[in-house]
């Protein structure tokens, strides 16, 4: 038996069931049944975006060769895409939608959610309500007060140095993984359950708990429900459409590190935000330096930052997991042709790339591409690149 198996024993199903644990064995059979995944969030809670939404500028000449354009539109579209939208240069060069996919349907984003939790934590230290990255998340999280979590900082939850336990599969319905993100109660069981495995910053592990405590921190920092603070102090305020997050029950706490659903544009303009410094027409959202701070990796994960995927040093193939696990890892057959390229990455390879040098943004999302041919996590980014008229490519070695 594995640590992890070991740190994540199954419970007895056959001792009094708790309040909610109907709801709970529900989402665990459905989620069985749909190889790991909800057929449906329930309930959702909506998410306030602009109240009138100005549309994104598009551009009268491309400056994207149509060749390089069309062969990666087509590769999104064969690869199960819903959404496919190239910007460049402040401008919206290209936007595709496929199937019954528009622009005003929501996407499903999965860990395309976990990038908007660290904009959440730079806007609520923006406005005061935490005070930095280091922080220590005892402050908000105060059951953790004297005990080993309580060095645990702000940064920890976005970096994925939080120290408790990593994500992982295990076919018995009630352990640890399954309380932490089907339980109506997710969050109190993360806070009192979930295993803190090794100390705080001291290694890389991908784990959707450590992201949903983003939402508790964001509630108890501000006094206002999650869905409410993204959607009135981010979307509202880069002129997004709004949509809905999932949450735990009626009331509960929302899933910060997964669920949240908005249209496509949403997700390009929360990118177009990070391009643009934290600002959006002028007007400083985050603080000065922190979208610098997102893209700095650490020395546990060469390839993650806050909440974002960066370039880093060349990978055939890298994963979600810590670097040194095995486990599925995303096939890259090229380094990326820009080192400053850094991402929002997540399941079924939807993937937002934002490239500075270039001036430009990437979007796919929809479901799991077929499994052959394989994902190539490098192609739409390369083949874009390779279609910008004396764009010098700069890889990372």
């Amino acid at each position: 038996m594995s640590m992890l198996a070991a740190i994540a024993p199954a419970f007895l199903l056959s001792a009094a069931p708790a309040t909610g644990d109907a709801l709970f064995f529900e989402r665990v059979t459905q989620v069985a049944s749909n190889r790991g995944e909800l057929t449906q969030y329930d309930p959702l809670e909506d998410v306030r975006g602009a109240a009138k939404v100005k549309p994104l500028p598009r551009a009268k000449r491309p400056t994207v060769a149509s060749d390089a354009v069309e062969a990666a539109r087509d590769y999104a579209q064969r690869n199960n895409s819903n959404a496919f939208i190239v910007w460049r240069n402040n401008r919206i060069e290209h936007e595709s939608y496929f199937g019954q996919t528009n622009a005003d349907s929501l996407i499903v984003s999965k860990s395309l959610a976990k990038p908007l939790t660290a904009i959440a934590i730079g806007r609520a230290i923006k406005l005061g309500k935490v005070d930095s990255l280091d922080q220590s998340v005892a402050d908000f999280i105060t059951e953790w007060r004297g005990k080993p979590q309580a060095a645990m900082k702000i940064r920890h939850l976005l970096d994925m140095r939080s120290g408790l336990l990593a994500q992982g599969f295990d076919e018995r319905p009630d352990n640890h993984w399954n309380r932490a993100y089907l339980d109506p109660d997710h969050g109190n069981y993360i806070i009192n359950q979930y295993p803190l495995t090794d100390a705080p910053g001291s290694i890389y592990e991908y784990s959707n708990a450590t992201s949903e405590l983003v939402a508790v921190v964001i509630e108890r920092a501000t006094g206002r429900r999650y869905a409410e603070f993204i959607g009135d102090e981010i979307l509202a305020r880069i002129g997004a459409p709004g949509g809905k997050v999932w949450i735990n029950r009626p009331g509960g706490l929302a899933h910060a590190g997964c669920c949240t659903l908005l249209p496509a544009q949403s997700w390009l303009r929360l990118a177009i935000l990070l391009m643009h410094d934290g600002k959006w027409d002028g007007r400083r959202l985050l603080p000065a330096g922190y979208v610098d701070e997102m893209r700095t990796a650490t020395t546990q994960n060469p390839h993650y930052g806050l909440g974002l995927w960066l370039a880093g040093p060349y990978v055939d193939r890298r994963g979600f997991q810590n670097p040194a696990r095995p486990g599925p890892k995303v096939l890259h057959s090229q380094p990326y042709l820009a080192r400053d390229l850094f991402m929002f990455d997540g399941n079924s390879n939807q993937i937002v790339y934002m490239i500075p040098s270039a001036g430009m943004i990437i979007l796919r999302t929809g479901d799991s591409p077929p499994r052959q041919p394989e994902w190539d996590n490098s192609f739409l980014p390369n083949t874009l690149l390779s279609g910008v008229p004396g764009f010098v490519p700069r890889p990372h070695g």
